[in-house]
């Protein structure tokens, strides 16, 4: 038994525009063959609620006469008036007067009596000139009782200018017809097929909304064993489809322009020059432009309408049948394409056409001679797509640099650094032509392989040469010696700021920022200005925070927000957002960092990550947590190969960590392992502090941190010292001695205050300390009650957290009884608000106070609201 016709559904907002269409004198439907338009008239003139009569002409194919034209259209009229019975049918004469036609027919328009629609299908199979300019007479001279509707696959040279200037003209075009995804959705429902969100999408996608497409597709998926395979596989070489598009579509087109599809399938994307090159003869652009005006499958993709492609399923079925009767003439177009393309410096394009024309050597040679000037422009990901191109196992010495420019890019740096070696080895070996270009692309990989494995001395004498400007070179060594240039200040510039050279590393990153720009290389300026933001992390907050905010917008401007080369300025700003206690704000920004690194395992960047996830953990009270992200730092830490600035300030946390979750023994044991330089840092100076305060030995904490409070120890930055000054103010308060313990937190807060910093007093839990400190003597009120409200939030959520734990939950039917507790209403107006009884409302109010523990109503509210059951305020 054949499948069934899949159903209609209905498309109510195109109904709509039609019904608002016949307000006016004629409205154009025009579209490619299988839009629907038929369909759509169909369902709009049957409908129940239809007030108009219709009188419907379907034009012949390939008509040509003009009188068998206008004596269809009479009689349509005629039979649709009820005036076809009186007198004779209108027959074919010698003499047939054309103009006296028209006149013929506007007569019977006018006379009919009521509303009428003249619908005109498939006018595009009129060819005859001069009743199409009749046509045109006819249309600007209908009655006011009538309404014309025309369907056609092209746009005709009718001249209705007058009428779309007098807005009596309504124009639905494909755009308008496709099928939205809802809609296709909503076929599939109606047909009784059971599909996936994500086969839906990729059908909708493949057949870019074309209702007969998604009709073709309903029809064979109808009980189909896979419905998913199916789709996965739709193509335009699908037999009913492919046997639709060719009937109506390639075969009634001349030779020439079946001769240029062809050709031209194997492109993307196609203009008119190189179209010339793969037919071999001029004037494609101008058949291009007649077959998107035709709309014949063709789409322009630029406002000029010079790139066009064709319509995914048509390209789909012209490919097959250049590979059915050319099939020796593909490898040929494919390497012309590829010259044609390599001229024009579209390399990704070349790249794939000569893959695809089976020249493995060359395209091998191609990608790894312009895989350093992609990856400047962000490519990477479509590098290593190409790559996966190649057949397995391919001996090509040149992938190795190809290979070595992705593994870097994804943090794999071993493996990197396997294929660099051979890379660096082959190119000894390479012709002299090409050696340039692959020396530039080999010292390009060593640096960043470098900085990203922690060997900051190397990099920085390296970079340091390779960033010096060039001159008195051919055009293309000075192209290539600025990218060179641009990506040794970067990397230049990463060092020093890892280094803590920070005057230096913000010059050089802003240069490298100002050269990208200049030479057109907005990947690169992306890197240097996300870089930049992470060199800026000590500078006042806000210049940290408007230089990450302006590297992100420019990354999200390109489409590279949610790529790894935007990460260091994501991460510095939620760092920044965690440092002033807006915790909530971190966390989205960590979170995107998070989506930004998929593709990258690098340790450095991850290293960030932990430490800002920690200070996150930390800030929200919870040490546990905040001691598995420290850890995973200090894991990540030891596979650099260098020191850092942060080492200091990631191991003094974990320390710390430890010794306020309980393991003080285990953090004084990791303490005593560092070399004495790391040990006299004043990071470590207040990791030996919170040891000795856990410890209970708040004299030695003050020793601790002494060095560091006179200005001997070395310290990151000011954010360590606000962290000094809270711990002996700690030490102080445990000795009794609370006027030193109130001046040590009046410095903390002055250094705190520029930067309104909040972390530093909440780590260290010093709420005792600060409430202690009197109101009237501070010079930081402010800052002091911001900080507060945090700390006090904080207990209050594990206040919260912990009691949730120990009660338990109310049902709905309690918590709806809950929320009149605290009004002044009795238990019977509570039940008859509620409609239920009183016995009902008596059982849960027991119920509600053995859950949270109280003796009466008073208590019960109190109880709820230190749970947030019930909202802060008096008893009303």
């Amino acid at each position: 038994m054949a499948p069934a016709a899949p159903h209609l559904i209905d498309r109510g907002d195109l109904l709509a525009a039609l019904d608002r269409a016949a307000a006016r004198k004629v409205t154009i439907i025009s579209a490619p063959a299988g839009s629907g338009k038929t369909s759509l008239l169909r369902a709009w003139a049957y409908r129940s609620d239809q007030p108009h009569r219709f009188a419907v002409l379907q034009v012949q194919r390939d008509q040509r006469d003009a009188q068998q034209f206008w004596l269809a259209l009479l009689t349509a009229v005629r039979h649709a008036s009820g005036t076809a019975s009186r007198g004779e049918a209108p027959a074919a004469t010698p003499d047939f007067h054309e103009r006296a036609m028209v006149d013929r027919v506007l007569s019977e328009l006018a006379g009919h009596r009521g509303r009428l629609i003249l619908v005109i299908d498939d006018l595009h199979e009129l060819t005859s000139p001069e009743a199409l300019a009749q046509l045109t007479r006819l249309l600007t001279n209908l009655p006011g009782n009538v309404h014309a509707v025309l369907t056609t696959r092209r746009d005709l040279p009718l001249r209705l200018h007058q009428l779309r200037l007098a807005g009596e003209l309504a124009e639905i075009r494909a755009a308008d017809l496709r099928f939205t995804e809802r809609e296709t959705r909503e076929l599939l429902d109606a047909s009784g097929i059971a599909l996936s969100e994500a086969g839906a999408t990729r059908l909708h996608q493949r057949t870019e909304g074309w209702a007969a497409g998604l009709r073709l597709a309903v029809i064979s998926l109808a009980g189909h064993p896979d419905p998913e395979r199916f789709v996965a596989e739709f193509s335009g070489s699908d037999r009913t489809v492919a046997e639709y598009l060719i009937a109506e579509m390639l075969d009634r087109q001349p030779d020439e322009v079946q001769q240029l599809l062809l050709r031209t399938s194997l492109l993307d994307r196609v203009n008119g020059e190189l179209a010339d090159l793969l037919t071999g003869r001029p004037g494609s652009e101008g058949i291009l432009l007649e077959l998107e005006d035709a709309n014949a499958f063709v789409i322009s993709l630029d406002p000029e309408r010079t790139w066009f492609r064709y319509h995914h399923l048509f390209a789909d079925l012209l490919r097959l049948e250049l590979r059915r009767v050319l099939p020796e003439e593909v490898p040929v177009l494919h390497q012309r394409a590829a010259g044609w393309f390599i001229e024009h410096g579209q390399i990704v394009d070349a790249v794939r056409h000569t893959q695809a024309a089976g020249d493995w050597p060359g395209a091998a040679r191609l990608l790894a001679d312009h895989s350093f000037s992609l990856t400047l422009d962000g490519q990477t990901q479509t590098i290593q797509a190409l790559l996966q191109a190649f057949p397995p196992g391919a001996g090509h010495p040149e992938l190795a640099l190809v290979h070595a420019t992705v593994d870097l890019a994804q943090g794999r740096l071993g493996e990197a650094a396997a294929h660099l070696a051979v890379a660096e080895t082959y190119t000894e070996t390479a012709p002299p032509d090409r050696q340039r270009r692959l020396h530039v692309a080999v010292a390009s990989l060593k640096l960043s392989l470098a900085r990203r494995r922690g060997h900051f001395a190397g990099v920085l004498e390296q970079a340091k040469f390779l960033a010096s400007p060039v001159s008195g070179q051919s055009d293309e060594d000075i192209a290539l010696s600025s990218d060179l240039r641009v990506m040794a200040l970067m990397n230049l510039g990463i060092v020093e700021a890892w280094s803590l050279g920070l005057p230096q590393a913000e010059r050089h990153l802003r240069e490298g920022a100002v050269l990208a720009r200049r030479i057109g290389r907005p990947y690169l300026e992306v890197a240097c200005l996300a870089q930049l933001g992470f060199a800026s992390k000590i500078r006042p907050f806000a210049i940290t925070r408007r230089r990450c905010q302006e590297a992100i917008a420019l990354a999200d401007r390109y489409g590279w927000g949610a790529e790894p080369i935007v990460a260091p300025a994501l991460v510095t700003l939620a760092a920044n957002s965690v440092w002033t206690g807006e915790f909530d704000e971190g966390e989205r920004w960590l979170q995107r960092t998070e989506r930004a690194l998929q593709t990258d395992t690098g340790p450095g960047i991850r290293l960030l990550v932990h430490v800002a996830s920690g200070m996150l953990q930390a800030g929200r009270g919870r040490r546990h947590e905040a001691l598995e992200e420290f850890t995973a730092a200090e894991h990540l830490q030891s596979q650099l190969q260098g020191s850092h600035a942060l080492a200091n300030q990631v191991t003094g946390w974990l320390l710390a960590t430890q010794a306020r979750v309980g393991l003080p023994g285990e953090a004084r044991a990791s303490l005593a392992a560092l070399d004495d330089e790391r040990a006299g840092s004043g990071e470590m100076g207040n990791a030996r502090a919170v040891i000795c305060l856990a410890e209970g030995n708040p004299a030695a904490a003050l020793v601790a941190v002494q060095d560091a409070l006179d200005g001997t120890a070395p310290v990151i930055g000011y954010v360590t010292l606000v962290e000094t000054h809270l711990l002996a103010g700690l030490a102080h308060r445990d000795l009794g001695d609370q006027r030193a313990a109130n001046q040590a937190a009046e410095h903390a807060l002055g250094l705190a205050e520029p930067d309104r910093l909040v972390l530093p007093f909440v780590m260290t839990g010093v709420e005792n300390l600060l409430e202690a400190l009197p109101r009237h003597a501070t010079a930081h009120a402010a800052l002091l009650t911001d900080i507060l409200d945090v700390v006090h939030g904080l207990s209050l959520a594990a206040k919260v957290q912990s009691s949730l734990a120990q009660t338990e939950e109310l049902s709905p039917s309690e918590l709806r009884v809950l929320r009149y507790l605290p009004t002044n209403l009795s238990r019977p107006e509570i039940a008859n608000e509620l409609s239920v009884s009183v016995n009902t409302v008596n059982t849960h109010v027991r119920n509600i106070y053995a859950k949270l523990q109280a003796r009466d109503r008073f208590s019960a509210v109190r109880r709820a609201r230190e749970l947030r059951l019930l909202s802060a305020g008096p008893m009303r």
